[in-house]
This record gives structure tokens, C-alpha cells and sequence, in this order.
């Protein structure tokens, strides 16, 4: 495997794919986490994944995403993916704000740009498309997490961060996970008990709402208020519950494939700051993680990946030449997961996701 990714898989992927090799046919699920810019790491990889390797799928492909990685799976079903996603790319790179912008304009450009995404046929592609069924997380909120303010909301999010930190389970005292789901699916695929959750079919009336609270990060982005067709109340970012996800994502054969960031996995957006909490491994034992290795991150500028972060420390001309470099460089990525694809030569590399 050459130096630009590092695969890891689950024991039932790792012994699939050193008996049959690695092939669209055999991915059931693809999921696509929070993030924000983070996502420029993967572009070249969404490259080949949406515009070769999906392509030729003959059987219904699941996708699953918070935040960013609802826009990139977004982009994955409408009827011409690769134009999509390359739309997506450029656009974020290259958006730039106010010296202090407030909720409102953040959340006015992310809706200006959605629009040009999808642009005039994307929410019927979507909806309607027989082989990629779309499925978009986002989180109704409670309590303080519900106001406009934003100095109430950091109470919510203060609030919520501490009892976190003692359990996972103390979010649903102050979220309830929303999945907007493809009318196709008539119940949603995904079956999550670990909070209260509600499947919400997809509409063209309710598509793009749900794609901007997906990633309405509290106090930078302003909330989705009511909705339609899912319960009444204020929405925000999915990642907030799902930044990496912990549920299982397949109950029957078949393989998921996770193009991530980073080898480390967060369930929720507060463990971050709570790095005793892992991934349940029975969730993740048919998963095919793909992540840029660390010699490819090193060699990126500022040796590091692409981040929220960068809005504020960089000024513009230097974050969009940063951010464009990063999506240049991910082609390396593409090509690298194409030729263990192709060939096979690789496979021999994938490590176990879980070590002995």
C-alpha cells in the first residue's frame, strides 16, 4: 500500500476482503462523518469512489451522514455525482466571510451554496434515485439548546458537555436524534437505540432543510426551525450525537465503507474532550476504514489536514491556496485506493481495525 492512505477493517471486512478482494458489490453501506473542511482530505478519494467505483454498483447502496458528510453523501445521489461533489468542493474552499460574521450570515451563505450543490434537479435526484438512498442526521434540540441566543445556547452546550463526560447517554436530556431518510426507504435503514430517534421520510419540501441543520453547528450557524413533516422544534448539527457514529450501521452481509479523517473515532462531538470513551467494536466489525496516513498528512502544509479552525487563523488568500493544495493532494488518495482495488496489491497491508 503506498504512503497516501492507511486502511483499517473490522474482523468480518479484514476476512472478506483478503478471501474476495475489495469491490463495489460487495459495500452495502457508506457513511460520512462531521467534520467541516476536514472533508478536503477525502475529496480525491470521493473522486473515484462517486464518479468509478459506485458507478458500476448494480444493487441499492445505503448512505449515512452528519454535517459535512451529509453534503458529500448528498452529493453521491444525485444524477451526476462526480459534478456534484467537484460543485461542493470548490465552493467551500473558496467561501469567505465578514471579519466577525454572526449566525445569520454563515448560515445565509451555507444556504446560497446548498442551492448551487444541488442545483436545479439535485432535490428530485435524490429523492428519487432507485440505487443511492440517502439518509441525513440531525439533532432536535431541548431546553437551552432551542434559544436564538447564542450566549444561552453555550449554557445548553456547557450543560451538555459536563454530563457527557460521565455518560453518553445524558444527551438525550438535551437532544433527540432526527434521521431524514429516502422515501424509498420506508421506515429508514438504520435501526439506532441509543438515543430516542425519529425517522423522517425525505420531501422536496423538506430536503435542503434538513441538509443545512445537519450542519448548523450551534451558535456559528442560526437553527432549522419546524421542519416539515418531523417533529416540531429547532434543529442543528447531527454531529453533535453522530460525529463519528457508534451504532450498527449493517445487520446484514455486506461491507461498510468509512472514508475518515483520522484513525481515531469519536462517537459523539463531545468526546473529543472525553478520550476514554470508544467506539463499540461489534459495531464496527464489518467497517472498511479509509484514512490518509500520517507520512500524507505530515507532507500537507501546516503538516496538518484542513480544519474549522482555519476560517479564523488564516486570512482569505492564504485559506483558499491551503484549502485547494489539500484537495489537490488528495487525488493521491483516489489513486491509491483505485489501484488496490484494481489490482489487489495492498490488501496484504489493511490492518486490523481492532488489534489483539
Amino acid at each position: 500500500m503506498s504512503a497516501a492512505i492507511t486502511i483499517y477493517a473490522g474482523p468480518t471486512a479484514l476476512k472478506a476482503i483478503r478471501k474476495d478482494g475489495l469491490s463495489a458489490e460487495q459495500v452495502k453501506v457508506i457513511a460520512g462523518a462531521a467534520g467541516g473542511p476536514k472533508w478536503f482530505t477525502l475529496y480525491g478519494l470521493d473522486q473515484y469512489l462517486f464518479g468509478e467505483f459506485f458507478p458500476q454498483k448494480k444493487e441499492i447502496l445505503q448512505t449515512i451522514g452528519a454535517s459535512a458528510g451529509a453534503w458529500r453523501m448528498a452529493c453521491l445521489g444525485q444524477q451526476h455525482p462526480l459534478a456534484a461533489i467537484d460543485r461542493l468542493a470548490k465552493l467551500y474552499a473558496e467561501e469567505t466571510y465578514s471579519e466577525k460574521p454572526d449566525d445569520h450570515e454563515v448560515t445565509l451563505k451555507a444556504k446560497i451554496m446548498l442551492d448551487k450543490v444541488l442545483g436545479e434537479n439535485g432535490v428530485n435526484d435524490i429523492i428519487n434515485n432507485p440505487k443511492i438512498h440517502t439518509h441525513i442526521i440531525t439533532d432536535r434540540c431541548k431546553g437551552f439548546l432551542t434559544s436564538d441566543n447564542t450566549k444561552i445556547q453555550m449554557l445548553g452546550l456547557a450543560a451538555s458537555a459536563f454530563l457527557n463526560l460521565f455518560s453518553r447517554k445524558s444527551m438525550q436530556l438535551f437532544f433527540d436524534r432526527v434521521i431524514f431518510h429516502s422515501p424509498l426507504e420506508q421506515q429508514g435503514f438504520f435501526e439506532l437505540d441509543t438515543f430516542p430517534t425519529t425517522n423522517v421520510m425525505l420531501t422536496e419540501s423538506n430536503l435542503k432543510q434538513a441538509l443545512i441543520a445537519s450542519g448548523s453547528i450551534p451558535v456559528v450557524l442560526e437553527g432549522i426551525k419546524d421542519i416539515p413533516g418531523a417533529p416540531k422544534g429547532v434543529y442543528r448539527d447531527g454531529g453533535i450525537t453522530d460525529y463519528h457514529f457508534d451504532f450498527p450501521f449493517l445487520k446484514s452481509d455486506g461491507l461498510v465503507l468509512y472514508p475518515h479523517f483520522s484513525r481515531i473515532l469519536c462517537p459523539g462531538w463531545f468526546d473529543k474532550h472525553a478520550p476514554w470513551r470508544k467506539i463499540t467494536p461489534e459495531n464496527y466489525h464489518n467497517v472498511v476504514l479509509i484514512v490518509p496516513s500520517e507520512q500524507h498528512v505530515a507532507n500537507l502544509p501546516y503538516g496538518k489536514i484542513t480544519d474549522r479552525t482555519d476560517f479564523k487563523n488564516l486570512e482569505d488568500k492564504p485559506r483558499i491556496k491551503y484549502f485547494k493544495t489539500v484537495q489537490s493532494e488528495s487525488q493521491r488518495l483516489g489513486e491509491d485506493f483505485k489501484n488496490l482495488v484494481e489490482t489487489g496489491k495492498g490488501i496484504d497491508k489493511i490492518l486490523p481495525l481492532f488489534p489483539e
